[in-house]
């Protein structure tokens, strides 16, 4: 079943798109190994790293943006925190929430990464951004054709 409201360049563009994605994450992943960590250990250090502000570096909060299942996530931090990588603290305004905090070493190993992995975006940035807006710009006249078809089928 085709849907008549894409277009062959909707496909191709979304399927460069998800190359270039793909391509960016598996050098990450092959960083990660490089560094001798597991890929989703470098998520947890940089999801650690990169809070935004007001949020805390809680368990469920890490499995979120890990996609992960809680347990999954309990599980990883444990296998982590025997590597040295991180540790867990108990939060100041309640005892019983516990925070993970990057480890000297976590922080070297992860510094390490971002270095690596910020070359690779720069270099790739281009590609990536010329892809982005090439969807947008085809999402948007889509949209467009959309719209137009309806209003022509309510006339």
């Amino acid at each position: 079943m085709t849907n008549k409201n894409n277009h062959l360049s909707d496909y191709q563009a979304l399927a460069e798109f998800r190359y270039q994605i793909r391509r960016y994450l598996r050098l990450s992943e092959e960083a990660a190994r490089e560094a001798a960590i597991e890929p989703q250990q470098h998520q947890l250090m940089l999801a650690v790293k990169g809070l935004p502000d007001g949020e805390e570096p809680r368990v469920s909060y890490l499995a979120e943006r890990l996609q992960i299942h809680h347990h999954s996530a309990v599980e990883l931090v444990d296998r982590m925190e025997k590597k040295g990588l991180i540790h867990r603290v108990r939060a100041d305004s309640d005892r019983r929430e516990v925070h993970v905090q990057l480890t000297p070493r976590g922080n070297l190993v992860l510094a390490h990464l971002t270095k690596h992995m910020r070359d690779e975006l720069r270099s790739a940035a281009p590609t990536l951004v010329a892809t982005l807006r090439k969807l947008t710009v085809q999402a948007s006249q889509a949209a467009q054709r959309s719209s137009k078809a309806g209003k022509r089928g309510a006339a």
